[in-house]
Formats: C-alpha cells, structure tokens, sequence
C-alpha cells in the first residue's frame, strides 16, 4: 500500500507553441487517483493517446486487482488450496519477478502479505490490536516460498487455503510502465504517469526542461525533503505519512512486516529513483521493513537505482547516487 508524496513541480501551459500542447487527466483506477500528463502535437491527439493510455491500464486492473471478483488474481485467491488456476502470461511474469522481489529482499517483499489484511484494518474501523495468536495464525499463510507457478501449463497456485497475493504495491507501477511504453510507441513527445505515487516519465516538459518531482517531508511541511529533475525515469515512495493508526498512544504504520506480522518502525518514507517504477516500488516498500542499513546495501547492488529515506525521528539520508540526481 502507498500514498502520493511525490509532487510534480510544473508550470502548465496549455500551449507552449503552436506545434504543442500539454494535456492533463485526472481518472480512478485501482481504487486511486492516477493523473496522466502528455505533451504531444495536439489536444486531440493528447485526448485520444490520453484514452488509449487509460485503457491499456485498466486492462492491467481487470487481470490483478484482488478486489475484483472477476480479475484472474482473484480467482487464483478463491483456490488457494484447491487448485492450480490458468492465468495469461503477463500474469504469470509478473507473479515471477514478485517472487524475484521477495528473494533479493529476504523476504521483506512479499505479494502473499495480502493475508495480513483480515487482521490489520487502517479504513478507521481498528481500535483495538490483534493479539499474538491472531498475528501468528496469519503468518502462517504468508509466505513466497508457497506460490507455485506452473510454466508449462501457464498455472498459479496457492499451495495453502486461506492465502491471498496481492499486486497493490508493484500493480501501480507495472500499470505506470506500461503506459508510458504504449505512449511513447504512439509518438507522444513526453509525458508522466502517475500512478497514485508511482510515476513513470519520458521527454521533457514543453520548454525543454525536465520535468521535476518535489519529495514530501513531514517533518518540515513548508518545504521538500529533496526535488528531483527527470527525462526519462521513475520515482516511487513508500511511506506511513498518510495511513496509519493509533492505538494505546502508539503509531502504527499500515506497511506490514511479511514475516513478524507487525507494521514496520523506524523509517517514515522512502522515495527510490530509477528507470522501471514497478521496481523502485518494489525496493521502495521492502526498504520500510529492512531500514537503512540493509536498504542501502541493497542498493548498491542495483546501480540505477537510488534512495532517499527519512526516518521516524525526521533525519534525511540519501544515498550517494541520488544526490546526483536532486536539486534544491
């Protein structure tokens, strides 16, 4: 689960020169606000580019969503237990590199952590904590290690009844990618997808500039924990600024530690900079549960992507690439 942190920092001209024009679209999808922005030649080819982007990711929404009882992911969920079930080949790679995720992470990403959902409520209705054994009978049906993907039959299968997975985190910003990837295969000049926070950029913004993203800091609501000029990369953030709960006077954040059962601690946010948002998502989430000194080992692993974490006491830290990649 994530909230928006990531502000886009722009001047919106309408139209910069007669040869273009910038559109902006705002729609709900996966039950979160996305905005679509596309420079192109003109605002009625920026409406229909806009359209086709839209539908390539509810198609996406249609295939994954956990929500929707008809979505494949669903059906998978419903036979956990039971049955293998056949599910398209995106699917089935996306469920891969999911599992790919959890395995360079140890565990701190994990799709089937959508099990902890029957106990942890952040919709306000929570008042009270789930007791231990409620937390560890949970646990029990979390696991990556309990996916099975058949290849050769194009199956997924939930090995325990009462698992469920779930792409709320890197659904957003594989839906992100492959929107930007359709608009730039129609020729549209530049644009951003984001995701509800998960944003995929291309091209510049119509003066030529890059378009720059202002990152959140909670402890310092007048100003930005950094800004971040792109052309043509991704920036995601994970955080607890928006969606927690309190209880006997503690916080707790709604990121939950797929193997303790209990919300993460220690950091507030982490915003990760790279060239695919579905995996700066993925880093992004599993870095809240590792903390700093296991998320900055794991990013120096994978040299395009940096991070900038703020912890629970309001301390910013970057890593050295990502200082490379802000202005103040």
């Amino acid at each position: 689960m994530k909230a928006l942190y990531t502000f886009l920092l722009v001047v919106f001209h309408l139209s910069f020169s007669s040869a273009q024009v910038m559109h902006v679209r705002d729609t709900i999808l996966m039950g979160s606000r996305f905005r679509i922005t596309v420079v192109d030649v003109s605002e009625d080819q920026a409406e229909k580019n806009t359209n086709l982007a839209i539908a390539e990711m509810v198609r996406i929404e249609e295939l994954i969503s956990d929500w929707k009882s008809t979505s494949q992911i669903s059906q998978v969920n419903q036979d956990a237990g039971k049955q293998a079930v056949a599910v398209d080949q995106e699917v089935l790679e996306l469920t891969q590199r999911a599992i790919q995720y959890s395995k360079i992470t140890d565990g701190a990403f994990d799709i089937s952590f959508a099990a902890m959902e029957r106990i942890w409520k952040f919709d306000g209705s929570m008042d009270i904590l789930p007791t231990e054994v409620e937390i560890q009978q949970a646990i029990r049906n979390v696991g990556f290690q309990n996916i099975q993907i058949d290849t050769m039959h194009q199956t997924l299968f939930l090995t325990k009844e009462g698992m469920k997975i779930g792409f709320g985190s890197i659904g957003k910003g594989y839906a992100a990618d492959r929107a930007r990837l359709l608009l730039k295969e129609l020729g549209v000049l530049a644009g951003i997808v984001d995701a509800s926070g998960d944003i995929s950029s291309f091209g510049t913004q119509i003066n030529g500039k890059p378009w720059r993203f202002g990152i959140t800091n909670p402890f310092e609501i007048d100003d930005y924990a950094a800004i971040i000029s792109l052309t043509n990369g991704s920036v995601t953030t994970s955080g607890d600024y928006q969606k927690f709960i309190f209880i006997g006077g503690t916080r707790y954040s709604h990121i939950i530690n797929p193997k303790t059962g209990w919300p993460s601690a220690g950091l507030t946010g982490v915003t990760i900079v790279g060239p695919s948002a579905e995996v700066a998502n993925a880093f992004s989430t599993s870095i809240m549960i590792l903390g700093v000194k296991k998320g900055k080992a794991l990013l120096k692993n994978y040299p395009e992507y940096s991070g900038l974490f703020i912890t629970d006491k309001g301390k910013v830290i970057k890593t050295k690439k990502f200082e490379q990649k802000i202005k103040y």
